[in-house]
């Protein structure tokens, strides 16, 4: 049975191990939440249907997509890197913080990367698209500003009132 002490030790190492690894977990190519060029490709990626993709279009549109996949499975990957370097340096009687910091800030710089890798592979795509499939794509992320916006407000209002 562990100790309060112990129980303890593991919620602060578990924060710990989240706080230095920044994103790595949440790495979810084109549909990572709130990064600016990842809302984007998100959106680009939910318009499919509306697109009417040419030949050219559909092929980038493929390789984006594996791309994206890939990122992920990366992240993931680097992730398990520093919840490894945790485990191993929480095995010890007085574990190294500062080499399971510096994993995790290697593994947010590798991931911070990827994202870029994926957001430039969306965008690629956009450039290939006509006027009228722009305007299918600033329509919708003017849609998901405002429903951001309003979401943003009712928090803000709720917080408010409690």
């Amino acid at each position: 049975m562990k100790t309060p002490f112990a129980s303890r030790f593991a919620a602060i190492a578990a924060t710990f191990v989240i706080a230095v690894s920044g994103s790595a977990l949440a790495q979810h190519g084109p549909h990572r939440h709130g990064a600016g060029g990842a809302d984007i490709a998100m959106a680009i990626a939910a318009l499919k249907g509306q697109l009417n993709l040419n030949t050219s279009q559909q092929q980038m549109w493929d390789n984006a997509v594996a791309a994206s996949k890939a990122a992920r499975e990366t992240g993931r990957a680097n992730f398990g890197r520093v919840r490894a370097a945790l485990a191993a340096e929480l095995a010890k009687a007085e574990p190294d913080l500062a080499a399971v910091a510096a994993i995790g800030d290697d593994v947010q710089a590798r991931n911070l990367a990827l994202r870029h890798q994926v957001r430039d592979a969306w965008l690629a795509v956009y450039s290939t698209f006509s006027p009228d499939q722009k305007a299918i794509v600033r329509d919708a992320l003017v849609k998901r500003m405002a429903r951001m916006q309003r979401m943003m407000e009712r928090h803000h209002h709720e917080g408010r009132q409690g």
